[in-house]
Formats: C-alpha cells, structure tokens, sequence
C-alpha cells in the first residue's frame, strides 16, 4: 500500500491504474488506442470486456501491462457456473487478472454459502490469474461491506473492489476505508467509479488503495 498521495510521480501513480474501457459501444479503435497508452505510461493493466481480452492480450505481449477481465459484470446476478466460464475463458484468451461482480441480491439475503461459494468458484476458475470481487458498495450496508470482504479473502481472491462504475455511485473514501480495515494488508483494494482527476485517485490511495480503476488515467498521470 502506498503512503502520502502527494509523493506519487506520475510513473508511479501508474502501475497502480488499470486503464479501463468497459462501455458496451467500445471499438477495435478504441482498443487498440486503450493499449497503446497503457504501454506509453505504463499503467499496471488494460480492463477490458471479455470479447476484447485476446486483442489486449495481443497488444500488451511481452511489457508489463496485465489484461484484466470482467465476468458476470455488471449486474453480478448471473449463475456461479457462468461467472466461472467467463473466467476461465478470459485466462484462456490472455487475461492475468478477472473483476468478477458479486450477486449483491444473494448477499442481502444472508446467503454467504452462495456468494462465497461463487467466489471460490471463479479463483478455481481462474488458475493463476487475480480475482478482484466486486462489491457495489453504493448497493450495501457497511456491515454487507464488511461480510463481503470476509467471503472474498475466505474465497482466496486477491483484491476487493467498490464498483462496477455502472451502479448508482462509485468509490468514495470512506468505503476504501472500511474495506482496508477489513481486509488488512491480506488482499488488495481496488477503487473504482468516479475518479476522474488527480486530487480523487490521490484521496483513494490515501485512504487505503493499492489499485484504481478509471478511464481517465492518462489526464490523472499527466497531473490534469
């Protein structure tokens, strides 16, 4: 976990950024475009829909930019077997890292069986690759926030993540937070939804994040 924000170059700042482009009308362009600046400025990952991962994986060979891919994302409400196939798929295609969405309505529920039997479904899934559970926490009491973090390091997943960037908010300091408590220094903390500036990704590393997803990492780096 990095320490004061405000000693972060923007070199640094960016092998904590996983460049996302998750829109439904994203392009080949556009892509291409993702990768391209994730190479320039050497941000940790492109994040990228499931149809795009072989493309991005193609793009990034042989640097140090990761594919990230999602899967039951956004909504979460999917079956566990179809998470764990989209998974399993993106690792196939050259994903190193899966953001897999929670079933937020299974853990309102009281069902940590189901949600933590998910979760441990996609990391078998996933082989090697880093699983980063999604939580939505603009959908979740703090203590929802706290058992999903349970669920997701019991599971084995690597990181914790507040958003999808589709739900009703994004990260905010105070969850970033809650979920570093949680987990301790076990798992990763990714925030997400919302960041759009420095001053904002400064706020979420301070406030306990070790990895932030945006599409607005090349004016987040270059200090705009």
């Amino acid at each position: 976990m990095a320490g004061n924000g405000d000693e972060l170059s923007g070199r640094v700042l960016a092998g904590m950024i996983d460049h996302t482009l998750l829109r439904p009308e994203a392009t080949q362009v556009q892509i291409r475009l993702l990768c391209a600046e994730a190479l320039e400025h050497g941000f940790a990952a492109v994040c990228v829909s499931g149809a795009w991962v072989g493309l991005a994986a193609d793009l990034v060979a042989g640097s140090d930019v990761a594919v990230a891919a999602v899967a039951g994302f956004p909504l979460g409400s999917g079956t566990s077997r179809s998470k764990a196939f989209e998974a399993a798929d993106a690792v196939q295609h050259g994903a190193a890292e899966v953001d897999v969405m929670i079933n937020v309505g299974a853990l309102k529920d009281g069902d940590d069986s189901l949600v933590g039997g998910e979760i441990r479904e996609v990391v078998r899934a996933a082989g090697e690759a880093r699983v980063k559970v999604i939580l939505e926490t603009a959908l979740l009491s703090d203590p929802e926030k706290v058992r999903a973090c349970d669920l997701a390091r019991d599971a084995g997943a690597a990181f914790v993540k507040t958003s999808t960037g589709f739900g009703p908010g994004g990260a905010t300091e105070e969850d970033v937070a809650l979920l570093r408590r949680t987990v301790g220094l076990e798992l990763g903390v990714k925030a997400a939804g919302g960041i759009r500036t420095r001053a904002r990704a400064v706020a979420m590393i301070r406030a306990g994040a070790n990895r932030l997803g945006t599409s607005s990492s090349v004016r987040i780096v270059s200090g705009d």
